[in-house]
């Protein structure tokens, strides 16, 4: 009875132990695979605000590029000095152009390497280095900042920076080249707000409507897309007394200068 007593303890004790090391063979496996499908959708993530930023930067560029282009054309008979200043300007803009677009295809790369990776990127502080080069491409722009300066989120920052620079890049798509635009950006105690209008012809309805039909309106879009991963709010469409008008609200983050 003794030795049936302490062979089936035994056999007890050996069984609890197998039991554990599969439950927590099962935990392990479990947390693996919850590790990959965060790696993978942080991968996900991440490329997806590449491509935006992609589409922002070669709007931006090409449409300049664009429009020094068709000016210098006009005048090359007339001024050749003048169309020499738009070739060199050209030349600029497209070498800015490749190396941010090599600096984010190089991202790419380190996206599948490592699941994340950091560039820097622009902010509020740079608007007037990119209004300088919209107003050399030749469209007027007025840059007015209120308050005082507060620190924001990386998001934040890099968000108010492409929605300024694909507003003013409409501007020059769909302004008309008499058109004149203002940037007005406010920091107050809880938020930064940015305005940017013009007073040229304004947008296609479908443009700020209806999301954007057969490719149209993706540079709307994408202001949305950021403005909402900030929690912010945007506005977009025709402006009193002619020409358009793009409003935004970004929460400041009271946390932000620890990323900063």
């Amino acid at each position: 009875m003794f030795t049936s007593i302490a062979f089936i303890l035994a056999w007890l004790s050996g069984y609890a132990l197998h039991a554990r090391r599969a439950y927590y063979a099962q935990l392990e496996g479990r947390a693996e695979r919850l590790m990959r499908e965060r790696e993978a959708a942080a991968v996900a993530a991440a490329r997806a605000g590449i491509a935006v930023e992609l589409h922002d930067v070669v709007a931006h560029n090409v449409s300049a590029m664009v429009v020094q282009a068709d000016g210098a054309a006009r005048i090359l008979a007339a001024s050749p000095n003048q169309s020499k200043r738009a070739l060199s300007t050209i030349s600029r803009t497209g070498r800015l152009a490749l190396a941010e677009m090599r600096q984010m295809l190089g991202l790419l790369g380190e996206l599948d390497a490592s699941g994340s990776s950091y560039v820097p990127q622009p902010g509020v502080d740079q608007l007037g280095d990119l209004i300088d080069q919209v107003r050399g491409a030749g469209l007027p722009v007025d840059l007015t900042v209120d308050g005082t300066s507060r620190p924001l989120s990386m998001g934040a920052e890099l968000s108010a920076y492409r929605i300024v620079q694909e507003a003013l890049t409409n501007t020059r798509k769909h302004g008309g080249p008499h058109a004149h635009a203002i940037v007005h950006i406010t920091y107050t105690d809880s938020a930064l707000h940015v305005l940017v209008e013009d007073d040229g012809l304004g947008a296609p309805h479908e443009l700020y409507e209806e999301g954007g039909a057969d490719g149209l309106g993706q540079g709307l879009l994408g202001m949305r897309e950021r403005i909402g991963m900030v929690d912010g709010t945007l506005a977009a469409g025709p402006r009193p007394g002619g020409g358009f008008r793009i409003s935004a609200t970004l929460p400041l983050d009271k946390d932000a200068g620890a990323y900063s």
